[in-house]
């Protein structure tokens, strides 16, 4: 018991000899985000609350915020990226039984693993194999409820014109919506694989300069055409709209490399 409550510690906790001067106020607040990325709350390669939104969570100002992150950068529980924001670069190491599980389970390390070697190539392959079925199965499975849930992220969506950071986080999200609304768990657990890889910040980066406003507007219309032909129960329709969403991220990301 001891032990996971050593490993779930502060790393100031545990290497006091790089702690930096800070304010008692900022270290409360970085104590708490670290509890989150401790519990999974905020997971590996994530990209946490942006300063504005932590400081009125906490209360606080934006400059006690900045210390706190800045803090956890100095014990690499964050990572810092100018224009981009901070994300999440602590990995909790695996309990010693699942270290020595030989079998491969899906892990963080897995994530970040397929993140590093996947190349946008084999990105859009999986998404081509798997968002269509995907797609298929929501169309007819989806429950009023869902569509309803799905309709109100898109009204999110839509309201963006130049925050590529936001729509393509809120993008995914309306995907992994559209995977859980086949209420097939095995899809839905394939597509967090691509879901995941793909807030992983070196494909994070690789997307916010490819989403431009007019290509952010254009997606906003393929997905709403895509949401109608869902709402419709139009599976035909519906399937070569995504595909085309596909084949329209597989150009720009040939076009970007």
């Amino acid at each position: 018991m001891s032990q996971a409550t050593d490993m779930d510690a502060p790393p100031w906790v545990r290497d006091p000899s790089r702690h930096p001067l800070i304010t008692p106020q900022a270290k409360e607040i970085a104590t708490r985000i670290f509890a989150r990325i401790a519990s999974g709350a905020y997971p590996f390669g994530t990209r946490i609350p942006a300063e504005r939104d932590l400081a009125i969570e906490f209360q606080d100002t934006r400059a006690t915020i900045r210390q706190a992150l800045e803090f956890l950068a100095t014990y690499d529980a964050v990572s810092r990226r100018a224009g981009s924001g901070t994300f999440v670069s602590y990995r909790k190491a695996p309990p010693v039984a699942a270290q020595a599980d030989g079998n491969g389970s899906a892990s963080a390390l897995t994530i970040h693993q397929l993140a590093e070697t996947a190349s946008p190539f084999a990105m859009n392959v999986a998404e081509s194999i798997l968002e269509p079925e995907m797609v298929r199965l929501a169309t007819i499975y989806m429950s009023t409820r869902d569509l309803a849930e799905l309709g109100l992220q898109l009204a999110s969506l839509e309201t963006i014109v130049t925050e590529s950071d936001r729509f393509a986080a809120l993008e995914d999200d309306f995907m992994m919506m559209i995977a859980r609304g086949t209420h097939n768990s095995l899809i839905a657990a394939m597509y967090a694989i691509l879901h995941e890889v793909r807030r992983q910040p070196q494909w994070a980066e690789s997307r916010r300069q490819m989403l431009t406003p007019s290509k952010i507007r254009s997606s906003q219309m393929l997905l709403r055409s895509l949401y109608e032909g869902i709402q419709r129960r139009d599976v035909e329709t519906a399937v070569e709209l995504i595909k085309l969403h596909v084949a329209s991220t597989h150009e720009d990301m040939i076009y970007e490399s």
